[in-house]
């Protein structure tokens, strides 16, 4: 429960952006005081339920509480698009009925973009670029790498080991990437077969160590544990193997500042 679905806040300039909007993306905007009407753009890494399965949410459920009003904007891979404008049809109902109770029709309106690799956003000095990366065979998948006065932060989104990733993410100051812990499965009793394919679609600490190392962040976070209660010891030991510089287990609600120096600061124990 102190792990819900991928979402990550990225706040630069003058701009909110979200990227992934898994299980309870709304609630962990809400506890840290995000207005959806303030988030101008949602960017996903790729079209895995446990990737989009908060962003009915965030977007109806949004627009009524935050009073929304503008169109939100959403980027992703092929699908994307085909995928939102479901979702419009899915809860015609509901729309028709909140506008007819004064809910502005802007608000609930989406403008969806399927991407290819390259820049995606460049707005208020603030440039967001996709590039691929290999999640088997969930094809396109994306990590994305925004840029904003001379800091930059990269996404890997799921990936296995990607040397794509690690050309966009050479020299970056935070490099946020996903790990999957092979001793978690096992004590899940996930069968072994199933366990394979798993750390097949995904990065283990050993590898994204030998990322790390090959990309030199100046901080170095794991988000997205496969599964949710792997230990920090799980994590941290085989990493160390092969990378020694700064590295932060990613929690809900944590914020990271980058800057001239990287400060990271936790939520208070819940």
């Amino acid at each position: 429960m102190n792990r819900f679905g991928p979402a990550t806040l990225v706040e630069a300039g003058t701009e909110t952006l979200l990227f992934d909007a898994g299980r309870g993306a709304l609630l962990r905007l809400a506890a840290a005081r995000v207005a959806w009407r303030d988030v101008d753009g949602v960017f996903f890494t790729h079209l895995h339920s446990d990737h989009v399965v908060g962003f009915p949410d965030l977007w109806l459920t949004g627009w009524l509480l935050t009073a929304r009003a503008t169109p939100l904007r959403a980027w992703g891979p092929s699908g994307t698009s085909a995928m939102l404008s479901r979702l419009g049809e899915a809860y015609a109902d509901d729309i028709r009925i909140r506008v007819e109770e004064g809910g502005a029709p802007a608000g609930v309106a989406i403008e969806a973009r399927d991407i290819a690799e390259g820049v995606v956003f460049d707005e208020g000095g603030v440039r967001v670029s996709a590039f691929l990366v290999d999640h088997k065979l969930a094809k396109p998948a994306y990590g994305y790498r925004i840029d904003h006065a001379g800091r930059s932060v990269v996404i890997s989104g799921d990936t296995r080991y990607s040397e794509n990733l690690i050309r966009h993410a050479r020299g970056v100051d935070v490099l946020i990437h996903e790990v999957a812990v092979p001793a978690s499965l096992e004590r899940a009793g996930v069968p072994a077969g199933r366990a394979r394919d798993v750390l097949d679609y995904h990065v283990t600490p050993r590898q994204a160590g030998e990322i790390f190392s090959k990309t030199a962040p100046r901080l170095a976070v794991y988000s997205h544990i496969v599964l949710p209660d792997a230990s920090d010891a799980e994590l941290i030991a085989p990493t160390r193997e092969s990378w020694a510089g700064p590295l932060e287990i990613g929690e809900d609600l944590m914020v990271i500042d980058v800057d001239a120096a990287i400060t990271v600061r936790r939520p208070a124990a819940r």
